[in-house]
């Protein structure tokens, strides 16, 4: 199986919607792993998720923790999907059922297969489709949200680009790494900082005595996300490199860690695992996309179904004969490109997200979309134009370089912000060595529901509208 498949399988033991506390009594007769606001998770998903991570490490099983702490990292994560998709859905976004079928169709196709194919391969991996659908829509839901937080926290300036840009030409590798985090939290104590130092250090101390690996150390001890990848970062190129430890990057040698570091986000270890020439990676062309487009937002779920239907009027106007430009200047939300007609200028396809760029790649120069629905609102496209532009001109790598430190900007505050998730929610731990654990809310002490409001409010107001406001 090629390699998206591989990873919706992989993903499909982690993800389940949320099951309303009041329906509990409907449910099959199951354990309870944790509650989580007003849901659950049963201790049949944290079964199926362990049994996931158990498979993928079937010849690595050494690289693992005891499986109590194995538990309580698998069931942190799943506690964390959990609230990005009650807090995506809070803030009006949603996966409809025909952008499901849509994303289980293309799912199907890039791996050559047809959607009943689909289905016996999931069923061979023993995974039920409704449960693969279910772990879709989180997916989806949860980059958008990430795609909405991205455009209300995440700038890059010019000068950064320069900077980064300069670094680029005195050296064109590219760093794969790995990292271990011990997280602190925003505003941390002098106490709270001298224990997670100890505990970075006790960490970094097995693993210059060869007591334990990195990756069995990060799955074990590390607070990021990745922990279960063993701390994986993938390929980053200096740009992408957090300045903390960008310069001493450069002078290590595959296999070598640095740290104790101090960063953003708490003490972290990073290791080196391999270096590579970037250019040998670099793409000789782009394809960049010149198009229009109509926003209309949608402000909450009640006002959403009026937000499509007028969408879908200007949509009709247009294929009766109106033109593009003119409905746009005179119906558009979208205050940044509504007196240019709508004009987005050219982009590269994921320059406004990954569910606006395929909209657009699937259209052919001159025709108009469907009514679409982004984390900003409905939207209507006209693809005016395509062009393959050099990789090596200064306005591509300028653009590439821009992306490459957003991503890096979104990583660091992405995590930031679950953490803080976390440290707001309700989640009373009922499974392992955790159980009998209840994290309060962190706030002051009010009725639940004024709390949970409060909450929601300030998830609104920390979510921006999307790329097309830029």
């Amino acid at each position: 199986m090629k390699k998206l498949l591989l990873s919706a399988l992989a993903a499909a033991a982690f993800a389940s919607a949320a099951i309303p506390a009041h329906s509990q009594d409907a449910q099959p007769i199951d354990g309870i792993a944790a509650v989580v606001e007003d849901g659950v998770i049963l201790k049949s998903e944290l079964d199926r998720a362990m049994r996931n991570i158990l498979a993928q490490y079937a010849n690595r099983q050494d690289q693992l923790p005891p499986r109590d702490v194995l538990e309580k990292q698998v069931l942190e994560r799943l506690i964390l999907v959990r609230l990005q998709v009650a807090r995506a859905e809070n803030n009006g976004i949603r996966v409809s059922e025909d952008e499901l079928d849509q994303a289980v169709g293309g799912v199907a196709s890039q791996n050559g297969i047809s959607v009943d194919q689909l289905r016996q391969q999931l069923a061979s991996e023993g995974i039920g489709f409704a449960d693969f659908r279910a772990t879709l829509r989180d997916e989806m839901i949860t980059q958008r949200l990430r795609q909405s937080f991205a455009q209300g926290r995440i700038n890059v300036s010019e000068a950064e680009v320069t900077s980064a840009m300069a670094a680029q030409a005195s050296t064109g590798s590219q760093f794969h790494l790995a990292h271990i985090l011990v997280a602190l939290p925003d505003g941390a104590t002098p106490e709270q900082i001298a224990v997670g130092q100890k505990k970075i250090e006790g960490v970094k101390a097995l693993i210059d005595k060869g007591e334990m690996d990195f990756a069995a150390a990060a799955v074990r001890y590390s607070d990021s996300p990745n922990a279960l990848e063993g701390g994986d970062l993938g390929w980053r190129s200096q740009d992408e490199i957090p300045t903390v430890f960008a310069d001493q990057i450069r002078n290590l040698q595959p296999g070598q860690i640095i740290g104790p570091l101090r960063g953003p986000s708490g003490f972290q270890l990073v290791r080196l695992v391999e270096v590579r020439d970037g250019s040998q990676a670099a793409p000789g062309t782009v394809t960049q996309y010149q198009a229009r487009h109509i926003l209309i937002r949608s402000e909450n779920e009640a006002s959403d179904p009026q937000a499509k239907a007028k969408a879908e009027t200007l949509r009709a106007r247009i294929a009766g004969g109106a033109d593009f430009a003119t409905v746009a200047k005179e119906s558009s939300e979208d205050q940044n490109t509504k007196d240019k007609g709508g004009d987005l200028g050219w982009f590269a396809q994921d320059a406004f997200g990954p569910d606006f760029g395929s909209q657009v790649a699937g259209l052919r120069d001159g025709q108009v979309s469907a009514v679409f629905k982004t984390s900003a609102g409905w939207h209507v496209v006209q693809r005016v134009a395509t062009r393959q532009t050099s990789a090596n001109t200064d306005d591509t790598r300028r653009a590439q370089v821009r992306e490459t430190i957003g991503r890096r900007k979104l990583e660091d505050e992405y995590n930031r912000y679950l953490r803080e998730m976390r440290g707001e929610a309700y989640v009373d731990i009922r499974s392992g060595a955790a159980a009998g654990q209840t994290q309060q809310p962190a706030t002051t002490p009010v009725p639940v529901e004024e709390t949970r409001e409060q909450r929601k409010q300030r998830a609104q107001n920390a979510i921006l509208p999307d790329a097309s406001q830029r």
